[in-house]
């Protein structure tokens, strides 16, 4: 798959420090376009959820085939942290999206916008902070 190899690619030899950096970005960005994108009656959370159990699926069987099943608990801070943290941001995304089928639509959006944004920087925050920590550790360590 090539976005695999393309952040491979990124990601190699980089310092710790730095594939932390690197991964809490690229979480971030993804977690708030969620919501942002969410706007859209809440299309792009779904299709990127897909996207996501899709490439997850593909990491986990080209990991176990190479590597055996006991290389999936490598995955194990996905699991715990990041995952949570972007399927929790598009969650809000699809919610936000929803403020158009209400009478009152902007009292809705922004109500919903305010709480989106209470959400992501008092729990996906948080999640992705501690998941590109350990991610990024665990990588150099075991890169």
């Amino acid at each position: 798959m090539y976005y695999v190899r393309e952040v491979l690619a990124q990601t190699e030899g980089m310092s710790s420090l730095r594939l932390i950096e690197f991964i809490f970005i690229n979480n971030i960005q993804s977690s708030f376009m969620g919501v942002v994108y969410g706007f859209f009656l809440g299309i792009f959370p779904v299709l990127a959820s897909l996207a996501n159990g899709y490439i997850i699926g593909y990491v986990c069987s080209s990991t176990v085939s190479s590597s055996g099943i006991g290389s999936l608990l490598s995955l194990l801070p996905h699991g715990i942290f990041e995952l949570p943290a972007i399927f929790i941001s598009f969650g809000i995304g699809i919610k936000f999206g929803t403020f158009i089928f209400y009478k009152e639509k902007m009292n809705h959006f922004n109500e919903f916008l305010i709480n989106s944004l209470r959400v992501f920087v008092f729990v996906v925050l948080p999640l992705l902070i501690i998941a590109a920590i350990i991610e990024g550790s665990l990588i150099s360590i075991f890169g």
